[in-house]
């Protein structure tokens, strides 16, 4: 079903071990990661294949592909983390397609770059056995999670996957590791969009995993196997937003869609403007950091996330870039 792994002497290999799909600089919100060093540069890449099937697939080229030419790239770890470090990156993301997939290569990745000083970030489903998903997430120092929706049966009929094994990642990082993470549901009107559910997911987000995990609305655009569904209204994100606000979640945002206020980051206590953002662009910047904590400058309340003292100055720029081999 991944197209990438093979039994090999009685085992089972990574057959795409270091090769990728291409490698570009990003903002790190566009992971979406807004409480992770903001406006940071994080050097992105993935390979090819993947271990769920979901038919609204934004990148279904390269997680469904079975031709091996769509790998075009070959960089072994080293090489990734001198990059990256050459190129003013503060960490190196592993997306596209799950990295759970390449989880061999993505570690040694991760190893390379902690000798550089670079953090690491997997965007990812959060869809592992018990045993990997200790060894993996031992190396990431942060990671989105996509939480596709709150039912069994969405999981199993549009994902190929189950939900519960989803729930047991989530709580394993909050509960068990150092991981900083955050969460996306990308909303599908007539799928998983519905106030019922929205709020049933949201309500478990505040009593299993605490009401400071930032969860990040986006908006679904008609892709792969659902050509047939509209686009996301805004009014959906919008609404979505304030059953999450309203069960206790602290940070909650939209995306996908321009929308300021509702990509910015706000104080919990107060109610001040924190972080402003326009797309991946940083406005204002209302924090003290002190060692890497943040606080609301207006009335001194905590901001749960990773800061640097400053925000970085990367911008919305998305550049690609090539990587030597070795």
């Amino acid at each position: 079903m991944c197209f990438v792994r093979a039994r090999s002497h009685d085992q089972i290999v990574l057959t795409t071990y270091g090769r990728s799909s291409g490698f570009c600089i990003d903002p790190i919100e566009k992971k979406p990661l807004n409480h992770f060093l903001p406006g940071t540069p994080v050097l992105s890449f993935g390979t090819a294949g993947c271990n769920l099937a979901c038919k609204f697939c934004q990148n279904w080229n390269i997680s469904k592909s079975r031709e091996f030419d769509q790998l075009q790239e070959l960089a072994l770890p080293r090489a990734i983390a001198d990059a990256a470090v050459a190129w003013g990156c503060r960490s190196v993301a592993f997306t596209y397609n799950d990295p759970v997939i390449f989880l061999e290569y993505a570690v040694d990745v991760a190893k390379a770059c902690r000798k550089r000083g670079l953090r690491t970030v997997a965007v990812t489903a959060g869809y592992i056995t018990e045993a990997a998903r200790e060894e993996f997430f031992a190396h990431m120092d942060a990671a989105n999670i996509d939480l596709k929706a709150f039912t069994e049966e969405f999981y199993w009929k549009t994902c190929g996957g189950h939900l519960e094994a989803v729930l047991e990642t989530l709580e394993y990082l909050k509960n068990e590791t150092d991981t900083w993470f955050e969460l996306t549901c990308l909303l599908i009107p007539g799928e998983n969009d519905s106030e019922a559910e929205i709020d049933s997911m949201t309500q478990w987000i505040f009593n299993r995993l605490g009401p400071g995990v930032p969860l990040h609305f986006t908006a679904f655009h008609p892709a792969w196997k659902m050509t047939d569904k509209p686009s996301t209204p805004l009014r959906t994100l919008h609404r979505c937003r304030e059953i999450a606000l309203h069960n206790g979640l602290r940070y909650v945002y939209t995306g996908n869609v321009h929308d300021s206020a509702g990509s910015s980051t706000y104080c919990h206590q107060c109610g001040e403007l924190l972080v402003g953002r326009d797309w991946y662009l940083l406005s204002d910047w209302e924090l003290d950091v002190h060692d890497g904590v943040a606080a609301c400058r207006a009335c001194g309340s905590r901001l749960a996330g990773a800061f640097e003292e400053q925000p970085g100055t990367w911008g919305a720029r998305c550049q690609p870039v090539r990587v030597k081999p070795a």
